[in-house]
């Protein structure tokens, strides 16, 4: 497994839209190798991430609860990132 994906079922509270996107996202971009879109690539690349979305929200809302919390906090739950990706959005306002 890409070690970017963690687990995202049993996560109190539970996964959002976004976490469950940026893991299909990190999927696709792991089985298919394509790091950064071109025109060629950036269609077939986003209808995947979006129909692995719905397939992963779908599992998610099917499965049993877990008896324990996973073992690892998503990314965008983490501070280090939430920090990176306000600095970034603060930088894009800036320009």
């Amino acid at each position: 497994m890409c070690r970017n994906i963690t687990t995202l079922r049993g996560l109190e509270p539970a996964a959002t839209p976004e976490e469950i996107e940026a893991a299909a996202r990190q999927y696709v971009r792991k089985v298919t190798g394509v790091q950064s879109l071109s025109d060629a690539t950036r269609e077939p690349f986003e209808a995947a991430v979006a129909e692995i979305t719905r397939i992963t929200e779908r599992l998610l809302s099917e499965l049993p609860a877990r008896r324990q919390p996973p073992p690892t906090v998503p990314p965008l739950r983490r501070p280090e990132v939430q920090a990176r990706i306000a600095a970034k959005a603060a930088k894009s306002q800036a320009s």
